[in-house]
């Protein structure tokens, strides 16, 4: 969660729409159709993505400024050529996101983008070619066009609404028909950037990244060993929140990557055998990026948000999980779903609940009801709930929000079952201000790219991994290794290491 004010429908409807697609059940396979694709980016569609652009960068964390953004742009025009949308590299505009989460996406008009945290997990120049090359193959496709329908569906609620919508009764529920629906273009476009695709879609994607990846030089394969690093990562993210939070944002975006895998190799092994990895160019541009979130947008660490630049911290209750964004940290477990942001502040606590419930609730009119005044870790605190009717029965909205200032405030939104506010009281109470020493203390995370060395084993390696806890398994999902690989010495690994050590 960055400094900046969270007010806008697109953050929160970016933040919120990568849920899972409806796809059509059942296995992949590799039958190969033929794919009507554009053949030219249009002036509106141009224009459409010079809009939107901005406002993707600004939800995504903004462009990241290391060293591997000119490499990660070169990768993505090669690829994007191979479309046949423009065989001007120039008319592609491919961005490297400061984003934690796995996430990569195109719009029309030529802009495409993936996350420096998808980028940690490729182990090769062509993995990362076949991720972009699949995300343009929706956009040649016309995928977004065929779901604007759906964008429009979306509550401005943002993740609050597709998050709980889901859990406390669907898109027909209470979140599903609050608030208004977004009507500036380039937030239409920008929203549809991360809305989930549906299994057909998919497999037409994942058909046009393997050919592009094949017209470009690039070993066909690498789209499959990309989809099974997803696969694992899918896996691990399970294994070590359990029931907390949901799985990574590509993964629930683009549906079921493990069943894709086998797909993706049948589609390459028509194309033939053979070409380009760069796996040693790769690993040299990844090396240093910063992996997990950005201290100046927060961190999460186990249970607790911690945000060095605002000075304050948190604690999720057993059970919950958290995701970092930009605007807003997400939490959701069994129990209910929060968020936790901030708006602009004038003094008038009365107004600014009054001011989120609004953005909440919309055409619904959420008003609060009587306003209770406490005090948390010596903050000033003032909440309220108020009690919704959805189709699976009736909620309850709570906002509690802490003056932390004259000129600024902070506050939790939850969505749980009536009766069940209280879900979230331990979380309330633990809202405190960073000492100085404890912000300082915060540090972020880098890749490292390591050479094997004679004995060295993924146990000994993965022990210098900056983390508490499957410090194994992050190294070997993190380089694709099997459980019992054997590590080669001159071999290129990448480990996570906390910066400056």
């Amino acid at each position: 969660m960055a400094r900046t004010t969270m007010t806008t429908a697109l953050a929160m409807a970016l933040a919120g729409c990568a849920m899972a697609g409806s796809g059509v059940s059942g296995p992949a396979d590799a039958r190969t159709k033929t794919i009507r694709t554009a053949t030219s980016i249009t002036p509106a569609e141009r224009q459409q993505g010079a809009e939107a652009h901005p406002q993707l960068l600004q939800e995504f964390g903004g462009a990241y400024a290391g060293p591997q953004a000119a490499y990660v742009t070169r990768v993505g025009q090669t690829i994007a050529v191979q479309s046949g949308m423009s065989n001007a590299r120039g008319d592609f505009t491919v961005t490297l996101l400061n984003s934690p989460v796995n996430n990569a996406f195109a719009i029309p008009g030529g802009y495409v983008y993936v996350t420096r945290q998808l980028m940690a997990l490729m182990n090769d120049e062509a993995e990362l070619a076949g991720v972009l090359g699949h995300e343009v193959g929706h956009v040649a496709a016309q995928h977004s066009k065929k779901r604007q329908s759906a964008a429009t569906r979306n509550s401005i609620l943002g993740v609050l609404g597709a998050v709980l919508g889901s859990a406390i009764g669907g898109e027909g529920g209470l979140l599903g028909s609050l608030g208004g629906l977004l009507q500036n273009n380039a937030m239409q476009v920008a929203q549809l950037a991360t809305l989930g695709f549906s299994r057909s879609q998919e497999l037409e994607a994942d058909q046009l990244g393997v050919q592009y990846l094949k017209s470009a030089g690039y070993d066909p394969l690498a789209l499959s060993t990309m989809l099974a690093s997803l696969a694992n990562q899918t896996d691990l993210e399970a294994r070590i929140a359990g029931d907390a939070r949901s799985i990574p944002e590509w993964a629930s975006t683009h549906p079921d990557p493990a069943s894709r895998v086998r797909n993706a190799q049948q589609l390459a092994s028509r194309y033939g055998a053979g070409g380009v990895r760069n796996a040693d160019a790769f690993m040299a541009s990844v090396d240093g990026v910063l992996y997990g979130d950005d201290p100046a947008q927060g961190v999460v660490e186990g249970r607790q948000f911690l945000h060095p630049d605002l000075r304050l911290a948190f604690t999720v209750p057993n059970g919950f999980g958290m995701q970092n964004g930009t605007t807003a940290v997400d939490i959701s477990g069994n129990g209910g779903q929060a968020q936790f942001s901030t708006g602009r502040y004038n003094g008038d606590m009365n107004a600014y609940i009054a001011s989120v419930l609004k953005a909440i609730g919309g055409d619904a009119n959420l008003t609060p009801g009587t306003i209770q005044r406490t005090t948390v870790n010596g903050i000033p605190a003032y909440y309220t709930t108020v009690r919704a009717n959805s189709q699976s029965g009736q909620v309850d909205v709570t906002v509690f929000a802490y003056e932390f200032s004259r000129s600024s405030a902070f506050h939790f939104v939850a969505l749980t079952k009536a009766g069940g506010a209280g879900t979230f009281n331990s979380m309330f109470g633990s809202l405190r201000r960073l000492s100085a020493s404890e912000a300082a203390a915060i540090k972020p995370r880098r890749v490292d790219v390591v050479t094997v060395r004679q004995g060295d084993t993924a146990a000994n390696l993965s022990r210098r991994m900056a983390y508490s806890n499957y410090q194994v398994e992050r190294f070997q999902v993190l380089n694709r290794l099997a459980a019992n690989a054997r590590l080669t010495p001159g071999q290129k690994v990448k480990l996570v290491v906390y910066a400056g050590r």
